[in-house]
């Protein structure tokens, strides 16, 4: 959800700049099942724009209509949403609705830790029952100290409290240069990821021919050097062996979430066999973490199908649920 917020603040910022006021919705709690987990938000510009979303589309109008009272008062309020007898998810939201003004110093905090991939907590104080309290309201965490979305807001700590610690956004790190890379940067964007993309300097690739991507780095594995998370994902697909090798031993000592390898399993065992006689002291987790062939058994054949089927392995095992894995495929990746 950070991604989600990120993008918030960024609107949030332009309707500033232009003087329009704002109104942050957050689902706090829920009774039953929705659409959406607690801890979602989308922001509400006062002429009318709608940044993000709750639901799949059929909660955001209500919403607008409830927030025209919070633009007019400037007070806080809980309103709650019954989908039982209206939509197919069997389960009651309760969404705050606060007015946004933040300070200057909690905004550039807040840009601090998204760009230096820190986690920080949000804590939303409310009532479980539709009315309106100047005394609602959420507050951001930085190093244990609170900064409120709405300036002047402060917590009353005997309300009920959701609490939401948010991790950096998930980030993808693509080695190659070449179509499928293209089309696996594009799909990754659009889930919110951040997506860096490393190509051999001999490419002479820009940042433009990756649509989606937040960077591009020339480097041929020499001195590629990257802090890798437990929310960064990596997968090599230079279509060259001697570059997947040179890019192999640069991140030997490495462990992110996920490690895809493209290519076929006999051209995968030959990598690995020449990795292991260059580095014999290299550990066997290295090798066991990479998935290779990368991605998800679905028969996928085109660069879009490929790049779909990568990315769902990664949500898979970042999850850390059971998926059909072209890694544990017998055979050829193709029929």
């Amino acid at each position: 959800m950070t991604h989600e917020l990120k993008r918030i603040i960024q609107e949030y910022e332009e309707a500033l700049q232009s003087g329009i006021a704002a109104v942050l919705a957050t689902v706090v709690a829920l009774d039953g099942s929705s659409y959406r987990r607690p801890g979602v938000r989308m922001l509400l510009l006062e002429n009318g724009k709608m940044v993000g979303a709750v639901s799949g589309g059929c909660v955001e109008k209500e919403i607008y209509r409830q927030a025209e009272s919070v633009f007019k008062s400037k007070i806080a309020k809980v309103m709650t949403y019954d989908g039982r007898y209206r939509l197919g998810c069997e389960g009651i939201l309760y969404i705050l609705l606060e007015p946004i003004s933040m300070t200057t110093k909690a905004l550039g905090l807040l840009q601090l830790s998204l760009a230096k991939r820190k986690p920080f907590e949000i804590k939303s104080f409310f009532e479980k029952e539709f009315s309106e309290s100047e005394n609602f309201g959420s507050v951001i965490n930085f190093s244990n100290v609170s900064h409120p979305f709405n300036s002047g807001f402060k917590p009353n700590l005997k309300l009920d409290t959701f609490t939401q610690k948010l991790q950096p956004c998930f980030r993808l790190i693509l080695i190659g240069a070449e179509h499928d890379t293209v089309q696996l940067c594009s799909m990754a964007a659009l889930t919110g990821w951040e997506v860096t993309v490393v190509v051999h300097p001999k490419e002479e690739k820009s940042i433009q021919d990756f649509p989606g991507a937040s960077e591009l780095i020339a480097n041929e594995g020499d001195n590629l050097d990257f802090d890798l998370d437990d929310e960064t994902a990596v997968v090599l697909m230079t279509h060259s062996y001697v570059k997947d090798l040179k890019y192999l031993i640069a991140l030997k000592d490495k462990k992110p979430a996920y490690f895809g390898l493209l290519g076929p399993a006999r051209r995968r065992e030959k990598l690995f066999d020449e990795l292991m006689e260059l580095h014999p002291e290299l550990e066997l987790e290295f090798i066991e973490l990479i998935h290779g062939p990368a991605g998800l058994d679905i028969g996928a054949e085109t660069p879009q199908e490929i790049a779909l089927s990568v990315l769902a392995e990664i949500i898979g095992v970042v999850n850390k649920k059971e998926v059909n894995s072209l890694k544990e495929k017998e055979g050829r990746i193709h029929a």
